[in-house]
């Protein structure tokens, strides 16, 4: 089999082509980036089965012809060009997967369903960490509720890593930025309203290593597809909340206007801040784990469904832990995603998940293999209380 990887060169597209790589389900991997030199270097660490490629998605005559032949299309590249990359696949005949829209993109994405099932592909929106793992243990929390009236998602991280730079990005920061400064879209009472980003703050108690965090409303992909496949259980409230080390750094870049995409003239030039940023960024080498530094920083997202089973009120906690990766020199959060996306990738490329259309992560993908996998690379997941114990097979 065959995959193809597009951002494979970047922050969290490498750690996918990592695992597609080791994992042996696949005989080739395509490193696809618009960078040859990132994409190379992700290819070497990845071994004999990954091979880079030189790829523009702005380009969709070269992603076509990149994509022919391939059983499964990761798409690793900034969310803005999300769409460009599933005509694609539609185009080459590709199933895809992404690793989230950040809320608005997923819903324009959805609208791609019925073009995708007359296809007779699948296409998964927002299938890495958060969302998707996020969104399939809510999903399995809710399972044999009879009614779900609330799923808030709380996600933080802390960093242990000793002689580290006091800020590093291991997400992409043009996404960290619109976090920052797009309003928090919130399902309430069976609508969907606008909250100001960071809004809602409140100190939050997650099991160790991270401990009592504040954590904030910000735009996340989440509450966009959740409503829709929990409205049946009665569904009334879905929100997400993150918080952690360098957030308010990230709030005051984002209020100072450097993640702006209107230029502004300096020296008679126009310079776009945005641009800039990530220009800076990369300069100073605070993209991804630098050379000489072992991470250690954990992230643990939970996921509090309240909601009533045999007429009983029901408060269930759905955690994952995720642990960074020090011997690939990736942070939690990069490994996590990379992880996450590439387990979904082998289960569509196998055949595994049979749906058609643009479906979210927890409305196809199966959530015990999805776990069992994630627990084979470190990666813990757990519901409390204890998850209702399957019935008892009474034989032929």
């Amino acid at each position: 089999m065959k995959a193809v990887v597009l951002g494979g060169g970047g922050l969290t597209g490498r750690a996918a082509v990592r695992d597609l790589a080791g994992s042996g389900s696949f005989d080739e991997v395509v490193v696809a980036d618009v960078d040859p030199g990132a994409a190379s270097a992700s290819a070497r660490a990845a071994g004999p089965r990954a091979r880079a490629a030189s790829v523009d998605v702005r380009d969709p005559t070269g992603v076509v012809a990149l994509l022919r032949g391939s059983d499964i299309c990761v798409n690793a590249v900034q969310y803005s060009f999300h769409l460009a990359v599933m005509e694609a696949a539609l185009e080459a005949n590709v199933p895809y997967l992404d690793f989230g829209g950040l809320f608005h993109m997923t819903r324009r994405q959805l609208a791609l369903d019925r073009r995708f099932r007359a296809a007779g592909l699948l296409a998964v929106p927002g299938l890495g960490q958060v969302p998707g793992v996020s969104n399939i243990l809510a999903m399995a929390a809710a399972a044999d509720l009879e009614r779900v009236d609330s799923v808030v998602i709380r996600d933080g991280w802390r960093d242990l890593t000793e002689h580290g730079p006091e800020i590093l990005f291991t997400w992409s920061p043009s996404t960290f930025l619109d976090e920052m400064v797009l309003p928090a879209v919130v399902f309430e009472e069976g609508a969907y309203r606008d909250r100001p980003a960071l809004s809602g703050a409140e100190e939050y108690d997650f099991p160790p290593p991270v401990g009592r965090t504040r954590v904030y409303r910000t735009l996340h992909s989440e509450a966009a597809t959740l409503p829709d496949s929990l409205r049946e259980k009665g569904l009334g409230r879905c929100e997400w909340k993150e918080g952690g080390p360098g957030i308010e750094v990230l709030r005051t870049m984002a209020q100072l206007g450097l993640g702006s995409e209107r230029p502004v003239e300096v020296g008679g030039r126009p310079v776009v801040p945005r641009e800039f940023t990530l220009a800076l960024l990369r300069r100073e080498g605070l993209l991804g784990v630098p050379e000489g530094v072992e991470i250690r920083d954990w992230e643990i997202c939970d996921i509090e469904v309240t909601g009533s089973a045999d007429g009983r009120p029901v408060v269930r906690h759905a955690r994952a832990r995720f642990p960074p990766k020090p011997e690939w020199r990736l942070s939690a959060t990069e490994y996590a995603v990379g992880a996450a996306g590439a387990i979904g990738a082998e289960m569509i490329a196998r055949g595994e998940v049979d749906a058609r259309g643009v479906v979210p992560p927890e409305r196809c993908i199966p959530a015990g293999p999805f776990r069992a996998a994630l627990r084979r690379r470190g990666i813990e997941t757990s519901i409390e209380p204890p998850e209702p114990p399957l019935p008892a097979w009474a034989g032929p």
